[in-house]
Order: C-alpha cells, then structure tokens, then sequence
C-alpha cells in the first residue's frame, strides 16, 4: 500500500489551489501567497498533472473552477480550515493568549463586571474577553473556551461543568418604589402591586406565575405589568421604580447588599437547577482558561 506521502498533494500545492479558486484568478492568488502569477499557474497545473483531472477553465484574465474542481475545493476548503482552526487552538494553549468567556448580558452585567477589578488583581497576566449574547452560544462551534450556562450538567453531553451558582429566585423592588406604595406584607398583596414580567426570548427563565405557584396561590391578571425581554434592562426599571421584579439571588445580591434592591416578600423559589461553567470536552484548556475557570468557581 502506499503511503499517504505519495499518494496526497502538497500542502503547498492544495494551499495554492484553495486562493485561486476562492478568487477566481491566478493573480489574486498571487498577491495574496506573495507569488507570482507564473508560480499559482505552475502548482496548479503540477495539481492536475498529480490527480489526472482538470481543476480549471482557463479564460482571458480569469480561471473558472470545474465541475470535478468544484468537488474538490470544497474538500479542500474544509480540511483546510480544520487544520487551521486545530493549529490556532494549539499556538493558544502553548502561548496562552486572550481569554474568551461567553456568558449572558445579565451575568456579564451583574455578576462579572463588580468582580473585574479582584478578577485583574487576582490573575493580572490574564487578558479576559466577555462575549455576551442574548441566546446560549456554541462554544465548541465558536471556538470558545469558556462559558456560562443555566441548566443541568445532563443537557450538556460534550461539556465539563463546575457549579458556580443554585437557581434562587426572590422578588426586588427599589426604594424609591417602596416609599411611593409601600412594602407587600404577603404573597398575595404583592399580587396586587406593579409587576414588571422577564420575557426571554431564546433562553428559558421562570414567570411570576410560577414563582406564585411556589408559594401556594396564584397571579391574578398575568397579563397585568411591564414586559421586557432583557434581564439588565428589568433590573434598571426596577431600580428606577417602575415596579417588582424577580430577582435572581447570583445576580442581585450585591445590589441587595449595597441597597439599590429591596428584597420582598420572604418566599424564594428553588428551581432544583443551577448555573455552571462549561468547557468542551473535545478540547484542552490553555493554563489562564484553566485559572479563569478556577477562579469563576472559587467566587462561588
């Protein structure tokens, strides 16, 4: 049998092939390779010489791709970009680089940014890049190391997770709210108070119907209430007191403790689920993931 050596083109040559075809043009592929025209017409035609096909129509000052040479680009393409991708990951981990943390708008707001200044006192050397999206990202497909996720560990059969966070969830108002109508005593007169309603668009996230449910009774007129479908925007018209919203306990604690958010009611709901942090199995970390990871974990 013969080697794979033999039997494949060079990476030179398939490199060569891949920029004319995607530009249309030997010289364009040229200009990009730092060759000349002569050299891309030369590889090429070494190419088709190797594989016993023709890869390209050529015509005055432009070169078409081929059916066969069509077929073959895109294969091509794909190993290639594979191959890249695979030796970006590897430079990243031997030279550590910039670290990405792909998390909510919510969690990047309240959670992270009060921490950034321990995170850059505690891991100076770590550049940390926070991608926020108003859906869960795929991180494997991103080429992501690192994220935040609500849910359970069995969702998530190609992630490692550590838990950061159980899901508690209370109802908040601001004080100046407060001072205009007065704190709910019960249950049921927060019922009758302003509530503003979290309508997430991709993510899934409790209701005020089942936090009543938690607590025994039932909201009358759900539809009554501001509807947002941004969990940092709900938060500021809270705190601008437009109403009361649910309040998760890893996101509004330290606006709990600093008073710019009143807890209501003593009813907390507990969902049984969590947040965590998820890395791809598929994937080594570099050293700084691996100390942001533990880092996230030890504010836990």
């Amino acid at each position: 049998m013969r080697s794979l050596r033999h039997l494949l083109p060079s990476a030179g040559s398939l490199i060569v092939f891949e920029a004319a075809g995607r530009l249309s043009s030997f010289t364009a592929a040229g200009r990009e390779l730092g060759m000349t025209q002569a050299a891309v017409s030369y590889a090429v035609r070494g190419l088709e010489e190797q594989l016993g096909a023709k890869l390209f129509q050529r015509r005055h000052r432009q070169v078409v791709l081929t059916e066969a040479g069509e077929r073959f680009h895109a294969d091509v393409s794909l190993g290639l970009s594979h191959i890249r991708k695979s030796a970006e990951d590897l430079r990243l981990q031997a030279t550590g680089g910039h670290v990405t943390l792909a998390a909510s708008t919510a969690f990047g707001s309240f959670w992270m940014m009060p921490r950034l200044q321990q995170f850059r006192d505690e891991l100076p050397g770590v550049d940390l890049r926070i991608q926020t999206a108003d859906r869960d990202l795929d991180i494997i497909a991103e080429g992501i190391p690192l994220g935040v996720r609500g849910g359970v560990p069995r969702d998530w059969p190609d992630y490692h997770s550590l838990s950061l966070s159980d899901e508690e969830i209370f109802p908040v108002a601001g004080p100046s709210y407060l001072g205009r109508f007065g704190m709910p005593k019960t249950v049921e007169e927060l019922a009758t108070h302003r509530l503003i309603h979290l309508e997430e668009p991709y993510r899934e996230a409790p209701t005020w119907d089942e936090w009543f449910a938690s607590a025994g009774t039932s909201l009358r007129n759900a539809e009554r209430g501001l509807r947002i479908n941004d969990y940092a925007l709900v938060i500021q018209a809270v705190m601008e007191g437009q109403g009361i919203s649910l309040g998760w306990r890893h996101l509004v604690e330290r606006l709990v403790a600093s008073g710019l958010l009143v807890p209501v009611t003593d009813h907390v709901m507990r969902t049984g689920i969590g947040f965590h942090v998820i890395w791809p199995k598929n994937r080594d970390l570099s050293d700084n993931a691996r100390r942001v990871r533990d880092w996230l974990v030890a504010q836990a």
